[in-house]
Protein backbone atom coordinates (compact mmCIF):
# COMPACT_ATOMS: atom_id res chain seq x y z
CA UNK A 1 0.00 0.00 0.00
CA UNK A 2 1.19 3.34 -1.20
CA UNK A 3 1.45 5.28 2.19
CA UNK A 4 3.02 8.91 0.85
CA UNK A 5 1.42 11.61 0.41
CA UNK A 6 1.91 14.14 -3.07
CA UNK A 7 1.61 17.54 -2.70
CA UNK A 8 -0.24 18.95 -4.95
CA UNK A 9 -2.01 22.75 -5.76
CA UNK A 10 -5.74 22.91 -6.64
CA UNK A 11 -7.40 25.93 -8.20
CA UNK A 12 -9.56 27.09 -5.90
CA UNK A 13 -11.61 30.84 -5.74
CA UNK A 14 -9.16 32.78 -4.73
CA UNK A 15 -5.60 31.31 -6.33
CA UNK A 16 -4.04 28.02 -5.77
CA UNK A 17 -4.95 25.91 -2.42
CA UNK A 18 -2.14 23.60 -1.00
CA UNK A 19 -3.12 19.77 -0.68
CA UNK A 20 -1.64 16.58 0.11
CA UNK A 21 -3.35 13.83 -2.06
CA UNK A 22 -2.72 9.93 -1.25
CA UNK A 23 -4.06 8.17 -4.82
CA UNK A 24 -4.19 4.86 -3.10
CA UNK A 25 -4.44 2.04 -6.03
CA UNK A 26 -7.40 -0.07 -5.91
CA UNK A 27 -9.43 2.42 -3.83
CA UNK A 28 -12.91 1.48 -2.98
CA UNK A 29 -13.82 5.36 -1.56
CA UNK A 30 -12.35 8.60 -1.61
CA UNK A 31 -11.65 10.88 1.87
CA UNK A 32 -11.78 14.96 2.22
CA UNK A 33 -10.31 15.83 5.44
CA UNK A 34 -10.81 19.33 6.59
CA UNK A 35 -8.99 21.24 9.39
CA UNK A 36 -9.24 22.99 12.06
CA UNK A 37 -9.44 26.95 12.66
CA UNK A 38 -6.64 28.49 10.68
CA UNK A 39 -7.04 32.09 12.65
CA UNK A 40 -5.72 29.26 16.29
CA UNK A 41 -3.00 27.65 14.01
CA UNK A 42 -5.06 24.95 12.16
CA UNK A 43 -3.23 23.44 9.36
CA UNK A 44 -3.81 20.27 7.37
CA UNK A 45 -0.35 18.89 9.02
CA UNK A 46 -2.59 19.34 12.59
CA UNK A 47 -2.28 15.74 14.62
CA UNK A 48 -5.83 15.03 14.39
CA UNK A 49 -6.39 15.90 10.77
CA UNK A 50 -2.95 13.30 9.85
CA UNK A 51 -4.64 10.36 12.45
CA UNK A 52 -7.92 11.08 10.39
CA UNK A 53 -5.87 10.98 6.86
CA UNK A 54 -3.90 7.61 7.88
CA UNK A 55 -7.32 5.91 9.21
CA UNK A 56 -8.41 6.60 6.25
CA UNK A 57 -5.45 4.99 4.28
CA UNK A 58 -5.28 2.30 6.27
CA UNK A 59 -9.29 1.82 5.32
CA UNK A 60 -8.60 1.57 2.03
CA UNK A 61 -9.44 4.78 0.99
CA UNK A 62 -7.74 7.85 -1.21
CA UNK A 63 -7.19 10.94 0.48
CA UNK A 64 -6.83 14.47 0.18
CA UNK A 65 -6.06 17.51 2.75
CA UNK A 66 -6.03 20.63 1.66
CA UNK A 67 -5.04 24.05 3.44
CA UNK A 68 -7.67 27.07 3.32
CA UNK A 69 -6.85 30.27 1.35
CA UNK A 70 -4.68 31.75 3.75
CA UNK A 71 -3.06 28.93 5.13
CA UNK A 72 0.51 27.53 4.48
CA UNK A 73 1.01 28.98 1.17
CA UNK A 74 -2.73 28.52 0.29
CA UNK A 75 -3.69 31.85 -1.64
CA UNK A 76 -6.11 34.85 -0.36
CA UNK A 77 -6.97 35.24 2.83
CA UNK A 78 -9.17 33.63 5.73
CA UNK A 79 -12.68 34.31 5.36
CA UNK A 80 -13.85 31.99 8.55
CA UNK A 81 -17.14 31.46 6.91
CA UNK A 82 -18.53 30.88 3.84
CA UNK A 83 -14.90 31.34 2.08
CA UNK A 84 -13.24 27.86 3.26
CA UNK A 85 -16.41 26.31 2.41
CA UNK A 86 -15.56 27.87 -0.53
CA UNK A 87 -12.49 26.09 -1.11
CA UNK A 88 -13.46 22.86 0.46
CA UNK A 89 -16.14 23.14 -3.16
CA UNK A 90 -13.24 23.54 -5.27
CA UNK A 91 -11.14 20.89 -3.82
CA UNK A 92 -14.00 18.13 -3.72
CA UNK A 93 -15.08 18.94 -7.43
CA UNK A 94 -11.23 18.55 -8.24
CA UNK A 95 -11.53 15.39 -6.42
CA UNK A 96 -14.43 13.84 -7.89
CA UNK A 97 -13.15 14.13 -11.09
CA UNK A 98 -9.96 12.17 -10.42
CA UNK A 99 -12.32 9.14 -8.72
CA UNK A 100 -15.97 9.87 -10.91
CA UNK A 101 -16.74 6.49 -9.83
CA UNK A 102 -15.84 6.15 -6.28
CA UNK A 103 -17.99 7.24 -3.08
CA UNK A 104 -16.85 10.32 -1.25
CA UNK A 105 -16.57 10.47 2.47
CA UNK A 106 -16.04 13.96 4.31
CA UNK A 107 -14.39 14.53 7.17
CA UNK A 108 -13.69 17.32 9.43
CA UNK A 109 -11.97 18.41 12.72
CA UNK A 110 -13.19 21.32 14.90
CA UNK A 111 -14.02 24.82 12.44
CA UNK A 112 -13.24 21.58 10.05
CA UNK A 113 -16.21 20.02 11.20
CA UNK A 114 -18.46 22.59 10.27
CA UNK A 115 -16.79 23.21 6.67
CA UNK A 116 -17.11 19.84 6.06
CA UNK A 117 -20.72 19.91 7.31
CA UNK A 118 -21.37 23.14 5.23
CA UNK A 119 -19.65 21.35 2.10
CA UNK A 120 -21.82 17.83 2.09
CA UNK A 121 -24.61 20.40 2.47
CA UNK A 122 -23.63 22.18 -1.23
CA UNK A 123 -22.82 18.59 -2.57
CA UNK A 124 -26.33 17.05 -1.75
CA UNK A 125 -27.61 20.07 -3.36
CA UNK A 126 -25.84 19.42 -6.62
CA UNK A 127 -26.99 15.95 -6.78
CA UNK A 128 -23.91 14.15 -4.87
CA UNK A 129 -24.37 11.44 -3.27
CA UNK A 130 -22.36 11.18 -0.15
CA UNK A 131 -21.01 7.57 1.30
CA UNK A 132 -20.49 9.72 4.94
CA UNK A 133 -20.24 12.53 6.75
CA UNK A 134 -17.72 12.83 10.28
CA UNK A 135 -17.96 15.87 12.31
CA UNK A 136 -15.15 15.76 15.24
CA UNK A 137 -15.34 17.96 18.04
CA UNK A 138 -17.22 20.44 15.15
CA UNK A 139 -17.76 24.23 15.96
CA UNK A 140 -21.45 23.22 15.18
CA UNK A 141 -22.62 27.23 16.11
CA UNK A 142 -20.92 27.98 12.83
CA UNK A 143 -23.86 25.97 10.85
CA UNK A 144 -26.39 28.39 9.58
CA UNK A 145 -29.34 29.13 7.15
CA UNK A 146 -26.69 30.17 5.06
CA UNK A 147 -24.22 27.20 5.93
CA UNK A 148 -26.61 24.58 6.60
CA UNK A 149 -25.39 20.72 7.33
CA UNK A 150 -25.88 17.67 5.22
CA UNK A 151 -29.03 16.06 5.59
CA UNK A 152 -28.80 13.18 3.42
CA UNK A 153 -25.92 10.94 4.33
CA UNK A 154 -25.17 8.68 7.02
CA UNK A 155 -23.42 11.04 9.91
CA UNK A 156 -21.25 10.37 12.27
CA UNK A 157 -20.57 13.25 15.52
CA UNK A 158 -17.27 12.49 17.37
CA UNK A 159 -17.82 14.54 20.70
CA UNK A 160 -14.55 14.62 23.34
CA UNK A 161 -16.30 14.99 26.90
CA UNK A 162 -13.80 17.52 28.26
CA UNK A 163 -13.54 19.67 25.64
CA UNK A 164 -12.04 23.15 26.32
CA UNK A 165 -12.44 24.69 22.69
CA UNK A 166 -15.85 23.54 21.71
CA UNK A 167 -18.73 23.20 24.57
CA UNK A 168 -19.59 19.24 24.77
CA UNK A 169 -22.93 20.67 26.04
CA UNK A 170 -23.21 22.49 22.80
CA UNK A 171 -23.07 19.82 20.43
CA UNK A 172 -25.04 17.42 22.44
CA UNK A 173 -28.20 19.82 21.87
CA UNK A 174 -27.04 20.62 18.45
CA UNK A 175 -27.01 16.75 18.04
CA UNK A 176 -30.60 16.49 19.83
CA UNK A 177 -32.17 18.71 17.55
CA UNK A 178 -30.58 17.40 14.64
CA UNK A 179 -33.59 15.84 13.60
CA UNK A 180 -32.02 12.59 11.60
CA UNK A 181 -31.07 9.80 12.49
CA UNK A 182 -26.86 9.87 13.12
CA UNK A 183 -24.70 8.26 15.76
CA UNK A 184 -23.31 10.48 18.45
CA UNK A 185 -19.74 9.16 19.73
CA UNK A 186 -18.56 10.30 23.47
CA UNK A 187 -14.98 10.06 24.04
CA UNK A 188 -14.40 10.20 28.27
CA UNK A 189 -11.46 12.34 29.45
CA UNK A 190 -10.59 13.49 26.71
CA UNK A 191 -9.78 17.33 25.22
CA UNK A 192 -10.25 19.01 22.23
CA UNK A 193 -6.86 18.18 20.62
CA UNK A 194 -7.43 14.53 21.43
CA UNK A 195 -4.04 14.45 23.66
CA UNK A 196 -3.63 11.00 24.73
CA UNK A 197 -6.73 9.92 22.94
CA UNK A 198 -5.67 9.49 19.13
CA UNK A 199 -5.61 5.61 19.16
CA UNK A 200 -9.44 5.72 20.74
CA UNK A 201 -10.56 8.00 17.69
CA UNK A 202 -8.74 6.03 15.30
CA UNK A 203 -10.30 2.81 16.82
CA UNK A 204 -13.93 4.39 16.80
CA UNK A 205 -13.22 5.94 13.08
CA UNK A 206 -11.47 3.01 11.60
CA UNK A 207 -14.84 0.37 11.62
CA UNK A 208 -17.35 3.24 10.67
CA UNK A 209 -15.37 3.91 7.41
Amino acid sequence: MLTRETPVFIDGPCGQLEALWLDTPDARGVALICHPNPVQGGTMLNKVVSTVQRTARDAGLATLRFNYRGVGVSAGSHDMGSGEVDDGEAVATWLRAQYPELPLTLLGFSFGGFVAAALGARLEAQGVTLDKLFMLAPAVHRLTEENPPASKCPLIVIQPQDDEVIDPQEVYQWSAALGRAHELLKVAECGHFFHGKLTDLKDLLLPRL
